[in-house]
C-alpha cells in the first residue's frame, strides 16, 4: 500500500460567512429573503414565488398583504438577468388577482416598469409575463390610460412578431383589451399593428387566433383601421378563414370582423370585384364556392395539424389540437354552425344600413342567401335572416327581388312561429316590403296573410303588433284589400292595440285605424265598439307621436255626424282644444281633427266660435245652445231634450223632418180634441147666454158623449205611447212641420229668381215677415219676443224651441232662419253671433248691374238687414253694419 497523504485543508477566512443550506417552508420567510443583498437568493426567491402563485388566487393575495408587491417590483429593474426574469414572472402571475392590480394602480411606476421589460434586449420569458401583466391591468380603464401614455403600444404590438407563440398570446391579448379605449383603436394603424394581427390568423393556436379575431374586430370598428385592412386584404383573407371547416368554432368571431368591414362602400366594392362577396354568400348557404369547385384533384390540401407545445405551457394555449384534414377541395361540403350564419346575416344587415351599400348588396342577389336562411331550423337565424331583409328592403328594386325569388310567404309563414324574436323580425320584413308596394301588398294577402296579420294584432309581443299594424295600414291603401281585412274584423281587432301601454303599437294602431274606418260601416263599427273612447284617451299621451296619430285617426273618423258627436260627448273636443292653445303640444294633427270635428258638427262648431261658413250647410238636427263657456261642456241635443223646463234662453232648433206616422197621428187627434172641445165650449156659453135656442136631439148628445169616450182614450193611448217611447224607442228630436213648409215655399218661390241679388232681398224680406216684420229703429227694447217664446217652452214642456214655432223674434232667431233657408236654395251666406243676442248673416254679392265692357270686380261681402229694413244690404265695413252688429 502507498504511504497515505495528509491533506492541507486551509480554514476559510475569517471575514466570510460559511454557507447556509436553508430550507424553509413559510411565505413570509421567503419574502424577507426578497430583501437580501444576494442576486442568487433573490432569483431563487423570486421563483419560488412564481411557483407559489400559479397554484391558486388565495396565494397571490396572501403574498401581496406579506408586502411582496414593492421588493418585486425593485427587482424587476434588477440589474441582474436572472433575476429580472424570475421578478417578472412571479409580478406578472400576480397581477391575475384584483387587489393586485389595486395595488398597482396606486403606484406610478409599476406600469412602466412592465414596459421596459418588453425591450427586445429581454428574453422571451420577461416578454411573455410583461405582456401578460399590462393585459392584466389592461381590464380597467384607467391603467388602459397609464398603458397608452407610457408609450407601451409599439412594444406589444413587437411582442405579435415573436416566435414564442406565449408572447403572442399575451400581447394580442393586450391590445384587445386596450383597443376598447378609443385612443388606442385610433393609434394602431399608426404603430403598425394590424398586419401582424392578420398574421395571427394563420397561428396554430386556436386561443391566439380567437384573441387576434378579437383585436380586429375592436380594431375595425374605427374607419381609418378599415381602409388600413383594405390594404392588406383582409376581406380575402377573412373569407379564407371562413372557408376552412376545421375552424368553424372561431368563423362566428371572423364575421363579426366582415360585418365591421363590409360598412364601407369600398370595403363592399372591393370584395364585390374580387367576387368575395359571392363566395361568402355560398359558404354560408353551404354550397361550394366558385373558386374551391373541384379541379381534378390538383387542389391544394387544407391546412394540417397545430403543433403542440411542451406540457409545461398547455393552460395557456387553448383549445385541443385538431386532426388534419386531408380531403381536396370541393369534395365534401361541411355545414357552417347556426351561429356563423346568424352572423353573416346581421353583417349584411348592419352594411345595408347604407343606401349604396344595398345597391351593391342586391346586385350580389344577397338576398338569395337571406331567403335561404329562412327556412333554417334555428331560430336564431331565421330572425337575422328576417331583420336583414327588413334592411335590405328599403332598396326599392330589392322589394321586388325578394317577392320573384320567393321570400314572401316563408316571412308570412313565419308569423306563425311560436318564437317572438323571429315573429318580429319577419313583420318588420313585411312592413318595409310592403310600403309603397301595391303587388307586395296583393303578394300578402295572395298567401293567406291577411287573416295572420289580424291574429298578430293581439300577440302578447308588442313590436310584432306594431309591425302588423304597419303591414295592414300599407295594405289598406288598396280598396279590395282594405275591404277584405274588414270583412275579417281588422276594425274591432285594432281596438286592442289602442288599449296597449306601449306608445309605439298606440301610434302605429291609431295610423292604422285611420287607414281602414273611411267609410259609414267601418265607423259605425268602430263607434259601437267603443273605439273612439280609447281613440281620445290617447289624445291625453304625453307621446308625440301618439297624440298626432290619434289625430289623425280622429280626423279620419269624424267625417259623420254620429261618430263626431260621440267624440264630443266623450271629450275629445275639450282635449284637442287644450292641445292647441298648449305652446309644447301642438301640432297640425289636432288642429285638423279639431276642425273637421268642428265641421261635423255645425251646432258644437257655432256653440265654440260663434261662426258657421258659407260651406257649412245647416241640416235637419242642428241646433243653437247658445256660446259655449270657457270650462264648460258641450251637451248634445238629447241631453238638451232632457234637462228640466228652466228659464234660460230657449234653444233652438232645426228640423223639418215630417213627423213618424204614430205621432201625426196623435198630433191630428190632439187637433180634433182641440176643434170639439172648442166646439162644445162655445156651445155651451151660447146656451147659457140665451144666443142659440135649438135644443139637441137624444141622439146628438149620445154621439157627443161617445166622442168624448174616444178622445179619452185616444189621449190615455197618446200618453202611454209618450211614456213607452221614453223607455224603449231611440230618442227622435221635436218635428217642425213649420219650418218644412217655409223651406217649400222657398224653394217654389225664390228658388228660382235669377238674380242672386233679387233672391237674398227677397228671402231676407220673407224671414222677417215671418218672425214679426220690421221694426223701427231705437223700438228693438219695445218688440216682445221673451214672452211668447217663453209660452212655447212651456207648450212644449222643453227648452228646446223649434225655430218654425217662432213668430216673434229678433236677430239671433231671424239670422238662423236665414240662414237654414238659404242653405236650402243654394245661397252662400254665414252665420255670425255676436253679443246680447245679435247675430248676423254676410253674403258675397258681385256688382248687381255691371256695365258691358266694364272690368269686372272680385265680389264684396255684404251684412243682410233683417230687422229694420228686412232685405237692405249693407257694406260689412260700413257704419251703418258695424252699428247693426253691436248694441
Amino acid at each position: 500500500m502507498g504511504k497515505k497523504v495528509k491533506e492541507d485543508k486551509k480554514p476559510p477566512p475569517d471575514d466570510v460567512f460559511d454557507v447556509v443550506a436553508l430550507e424553509s417552508r413559510q411565505a413570509g420567510t421567503v419574502v424577507l429573503m426578497l430583501n437580501s443583498p444576494e442576486e442568487e437568493v433573490q432569483a431563487k426567491a423570486c421563483e419560488a414565488i412564481y411557483k407559489f402563485v400559479e397554484k391558486c388566487d388565495e396565494n397571490r393575495k396572501l403574498l401581496l398583504d406579506l408586502g411582496a408587491g414593492d421588493p418585486l417590483l425593485q427587482l424587476m429593474q434588477s440589474e441582474d438577468r436572472l433575476v429580472r426574469r424570475n421578478a417578472c414572472m412571479a409580478m406578472g402571475s400576480m397581477t391575475a388577482q384584483p387587489d393586485v392590480r389595486k395595488y398597482l394602480r396606486k403606484k406610478d411606476r409599476s406600469i412602466p416598469i412592465f414596459i421596459a421589460l418588453l425591450a427586445p434586449e429581454e428574453d422571451s420569458v420577461c416578454h411573455e409575463f410583461s405582456a401578460l401583466g399590462l393585459s392584466n391591468m389592461a381590464t380597467e380603464f384607467s391603467s388602459k390610460s397609464a398603458i397608452y401614455e407610457n408609450g407601451g403600444i409599439e412594444p406589444l404590438v413587437k411582442c405579435l412578431n415573436s416566435n414564442d407563440p406565449d408572447v403572442q398570446k399575451n400581447g394580442i391579448e393586450a391590445l384587445a383589451q386596450m383597443m376598447m379605449d378609443y385612443q388606442t383603436r385610433a393609434s394602431i394603424k399608426d404603430a403598425e399593428g394590424l398586419a401582424p394581427m392578420l398574421d395571427l390568423l394563420k397561428s396554430d393556436f386556436q386561443i391566439v387566433q380567437k384573441l387576434a379575431l378579437l383585436a380586429l374586430d375592436r380594431a375595425s370598428q374605427d374607419a381609418d383601421n378599415r381602409g388600413a385592412l383594405r390594404e392588406l386584404e383582409a376581406m380575402s383573407r377573412l373569407i379564407d378563414f371562413v372557408a376552412k371547416p376545421e375552424l368553424n368554432d372561431l368563423h362566428v368571431m371572423a364575421v363579426m370582423v366582415l360585418s365591421n368591414l363590409l360598412e364601407d362602400l369600398e370595403s363592399l366594392e372591393e370584395v364585390k370585384e374580387t367576387g368575395g362577396l359571392k363566395r361568402l354568400v355560398a359558404l354560408i348557404t353551404d354550397q361550394t364556392p366558385p373558386e374551391e369547385e373541384p379541379k381534378g384533384g390538383k387542389g391544394e390540401k387544407k391546412a394540417g395539424s397545430r403543433a403542440a407545445k411542451k406540457s409545461a405551457k398547455d393552460g395557456k394555449k387553448g383549445g385541443s389540437e385538431p386532426e388534419k384534414d386531408d380531403t381536396p377541395p370541393g369534395e365534401a361540403i361541411i355545414p357552417t354552425l347556426p351561429d356563423v350564419k346568424m352572423s353573416a346575416a346581421k353583417a349584411i344587415a348592419r352594411s345595408a344600413r347604407n343606401s349604396e351599400n344595398r345597391k351593391i348588396l342586391h346586385e350580389q342577389e344577397a338576398e338569395k342567401m337571406l331567403i335561404h336562411l329562412l327556412a333554417h331550423e334555428s331560430s336564431e337565424v331565421q330572425t337575422a335572416a328576417a331583420q336583414a331583409l327588413a334592411v335590405m328592403s328599403e332598396n326599392l328594386m330589392s322589394k321586388d327581388s325578394i317577392r320573384e325569388w320567393d321570400g314572401m310567404q316563408p316571412l308570412i309563414k313565419l308569423l306563425n312561429s311560436d318564437n317572438g324574436d323571429v315573429k318580429e323580425g319577419a313583420s318588420l320584413a313585411l312592413a318595409n316590403l310592403t310600403t309603397s308596394n301595391s303587388t307586395n301588398c296583393q303578394e300578402v294577402s295572395n298567401f293567406g296573410g291577411t287573416e295572420t296579420l289580424i291574429n298578430l294584432l293581439t300577440d302578447p309581443r308588442e313590436e310584432a303588433v306594431a309591425n302588423a299594424a304597419c303591414v295592414l295600414t300599407n295594405m289598406a291603401t288598396e280598396e279590395a284589400l282594405r275591404v277584405e281585412a274588414q270583412g275579417k274584423g281588422v276594425v274591432t281587432t285594432l281596438i286592442e292595440g289602442l288599449k296597449s301601454k306601449n306608445t309605439m303599437v298606440q301610434a302605429k294602431t291609431s295610423l292604422c285605424i285611420a287607414a281602414y274606418v273611411c267609410d259609414s260601416d267601418s265607423r259605425a263599427e268602430f263607434r259601437n265598439a267603443s273605439g273612439i273612447e280609447h281613440l281620445v284617451i290617447l289624445l291625453h299621451s304625453g307621446n308625440d307621436e301618439v297624440r298626432r296619430n290619434a289625430s289623425w285617426a280622429i280626423t279620419v273618423c269624424a267625417v259623420d255626424e254620429p261618430t263626431a258627436t260621440e267624440v264630443c260627448k266623450l271629450g275629445g273636443m275639450d282635449i284637442l282644444q287644450e292641445i292647441q292653445v298648449s305652446g309644447t303640444r301642438k301640432n297640425p294633427f289636432a288642429e285638423a281633427a279639431l276642425e273637421r270635428l268642428l265641421d261635423s258638427n255645425l251646432s258644437a262648431k257655432y256653440a265654440l266660435t260663434g261662426n258657421l261658413s258659407s260651406t257649412n250647410l245647416t241640416e235637419n238636427g242642428f241646433y243653437d245652445a247658445g256660446q259655449l263657456r270657457s270650462g264648460s261642456k258641450f251637451m248634445t241635443l238629447v241631453d238638451c231634450c232632457k234637462q228640466e223646463l228652466n228659464d234660460k234662453r230657449a234653444i233652438l232648433l232645426v228640423n223639418a223632418k215630417p213627423a213618424p206616422a204614430a205621432q201625426q197621428s196623435l198630433t191630428q187627434q190632439e187637433v180634433e180634441v182641440k176643434q170639439e172641445s172648442s166646439k162644445t165650449s162655445v156651445s155651451g156659453k151660447s146656451s147659457r147666454t140665451g144666443r142659440e135656442s135649438k135644443a139637441k136631439s137624444r141622439s146628438q148628445r149620445d154621439k157627443e158623449e161617445k166622442q168624448r169616450e174616444e178622445e179619452m182614450q185616444a189621449q190615455l193611448l197618446k200618453e202611454a205611447m209618450s211614456q213607452g217611447g221614453r223607455d224603449s224607442k231611440p230618442f227622435e228630436s221635436p218635428s217642425d212641420p213649420t219650418l218644412l213648409k217655409y223651406m217649400e215655399e222657398v224653394i217654389e218661390k225664390i228658388q228660382p229668381i235669377p238674380s242672386l241679388h233679387e233672391q237674398v232681398i227677397t228671402l231676407a224680406r220673407f224671414v222677417a215677415d215671418k218672425m214679426g216684420g220690421p221694426i223701427e229703429k231705437g223700438q228693438l227694447t219695445n218688440f216682445s219676443w221673451e214672452l211668447p217664446i217663453g209660452q212655447i217652452k212651456f207648450e212644449l214642456k222643453s227648452n228646446v224651441v223649434p225655430i218654425g214655432k217662432i213668430k216673434t223674434g229678433i236677430h239671433i232667431h231671424r239670422a238662423l232662419l236665414f240662414k237654414t233657408l238659404a242653405d236650402q236654395i243654394a245661397v252662400p251666406c254665414t252665420l255670425t253671433r255676436g253679443e246680447y243676442n245679435r247675430a248676423w248673416n254676410e253674403i258675397m254679392l258681385p256688382d248687381s248691374d255691371p256695365t258691358p265692357g266694364a272690368p269686372k270686380f272680385p265680389p264684396l261681402a255684404y251684412i243682410v238687414d233683417l230687422i229694420h229694413d228686412p232685405g237692405h244690404l249693407m257694406k260689412s265695413d260700413s257704419p251703418e253694419a258695424i252699428t247693426y252688429r253691436k248694441l
